[in-house]
């Protein structure tokens, strides 16, 4: 049964309500802004503000440690040895360098991020932005797995300081914009787009998902694995601090003394903390005949929660996927440029396997920004392909070895040779154009007869040879 447009939006703010608690713990786990876990409530009313908790931010760490590595470098058609210029045009025009980037990171904690196309003011460049969980909201028809309708919320203020919800809904065929005015949604009579009633076809909001699976289309947080970890390294690291702050300094007990025996050479009452950590205590009392007497205990030592810490961490390296390097662990010997490969193949993969979906994404993104340019489907764009970095680190000298012995065997040619060293499709560009220009000296020279210039590698001058050498002699004069 078809849904009306107001009960797609009832239907989809229910929904999004449904998950927005889990989001925001989410985003909270990537800023180190969690509530300490594992605490008993009763010696946080006895600390109270005296003792903070103490976050170690794995989390970030991992959304991180993958989110580096995602870096779109253009879009190419499967016949085209480069990527399209008019494509990336489009890319740049809509800032899409660093909102994809906001949007990967996104999509890597909050599940998934979404990107939305539409008409822009410029006819050239089509709008696209990137949005996060919290505000948008999409459904899958079960059929064909494709986004069925789409919500984006967003509040503002009005003239009096209270706050309005504003609402924008995206059907296959229609987008429209709403306003909640008493309880109760209704077309928003202010907005000067009104209805929007573009055909596509399909809905402009393309799903950026986190390890999305067939039962889960939406995604997973990278985070799932690695939370009740972050959680128990958090509440260690605030134990040791606790116990630093009771027990790390050696505890003292005092027999047969009064107030007026911890004072200063000027009579002067000493603070509790040199009490407790003062270097030595002076008095003229003695055990015999006045039954004074002190008698110190042993620190406490903090070695067993550094090997809890340290034991979390390797659990958190394996389950993610990281070298051991990025959580601190090394060895006497420095690992060689292989053994550092070696460590983070699980973690290239995983970026690659993120390359894959999201290219889809984008491609997908690419191909509504063409259809709103221009009007129609672009048949081409079925082929497209998104061009990511490497997401290795190899290094410089690994890189240009491999490309220059395939450029060499005739395996790539010289402008993928280019791509594989990591150059950016301007540089490229204007090394062409130079190699171009060079081309050109050199058959004028030929032209010319200045095979002394051609030798040599001197540009001819603009009206002629070097200055100094006789003018050529035509062929038969």
């Amino acid at each position: 049964m078809a849904r009306t447009e107001l009960e797609w939006i009832a239907h989809l703010i229910k929904c999004h309500d449904s998950e927005l608690r889990h989001l925001k713990e989410l985003d909270a786990y990537y800023e180190g802004e969690q509530a300490l876990s594992y605490m008993a409530p009763e010696l946080l009313a006895e600390l109270d503000e005296r003792v903070r908790q103490v976050v170690i931010n794995w989390p970030q760490l991992v959304a991180d440690s993958v989110e580096e590595r995602l870096d779109v470098e253009g879009f190419r058609y499967t016949d085209q040895p480069s990527a399209d210029a008019d494509l990336w045009a489009i890319w740049q025009a809509n800032d899409l360098d660093e909102q994809s980037q906001q949007g990967h990171l996104d999509a890597l904690v909050m599940r998934r991020a979404y990107a939305i196309a539409g008409a822009g003011d410029d006819r050239r460049f089509p709008l696209i932005t990137v949005e996060s969980a919290l505000d948008v909201y999409a459904e899958f028809d079960p059929r064909s797995r494709k986004v069925a309708a789409a919500v984006k919320r967003w509040c503002e203020e009005d003239e009096q300081g209270r706050k309005v919800e504003h609402a924008t809904l995206y059907l296959p065929d229609a987008t429209s914009w709403w306003i909640k005015q008493e309880g109760v949604w209704v077309p928003d009579p202010a907005d000067g787009r009104g209805r929007d009633e573009h055909g596509l076809g399909v809905v402009p909001v393309v799903v950026i998902a986190n390890r999305a699976r067939l039962k889960r289309p939406g995604g997973e947080s990278e985070f799932k694995s690695v939370i009740p970890l972050s959680d128990a390294a958090c509440k260690i690291a605030t134990d040791m601090m606790v116990s630093a702050e009771y027990h790390a300094t050696p505890r003292r007990v005092a027999f047969g003394f009064g107030e007026e025996d911890f004072q200063d050479e000027q009579g002067r009452r000493v603070s509790a903390f040199s009490r407790i950590i003062g270097r030595m205590w002076a008095t003229e009392k003695n055990r015999k005949e006045d039954g004074a007497d002190v008698v110190q205990f042993d620190e406490a030592s903090l070695s067993n929660f550094h090997e809890t810490l340290n034991q979390l961490a390797k659990l958190v390296a394996s389950l993610a996927g990281l070298p051991p390097h990025f959580l601190g662990f090394s060895s006497d010997n420095p690992a060689s440029a292989e053994g550092i490969k070696s460590a983070e193949a699980r973690l290239v993969k995983r970026a690659e396997r993120r390359q894959r979906a999201w290219g889809g994404a984008w491609e997908q993104v690419m191909r509504l920004a063409l259809r709103i340019r221009d009007g129609h489907w672009s048949e081409e764009a079925r082929s497209l392909e998104t061009v990511w970095r490497d997401a290795s680190t190899p290094t410089m000298a690994q890189a240009a070895d491999a490309a220059v012995k395939k450029y060499t065997a005739k395996i790539t040619p010289l402008r993928q040779t280019r791509e594989d060293l990591g150059y950016t499709a301007a540089q490229i560009a204007r090394m062409e154009q130079e190699d171009h220009e060079a081309a050109q000296d050199a058959m004028q020279r030929l032209l010319t007869g200045d095979f002394a210039a051609l030798a040599s590698g001197v540009k001819p001058g603009p009206s002629g040879p070097p200055e100094g050498e006789p003018e050529p002699v035509p062929a038969g004069g």
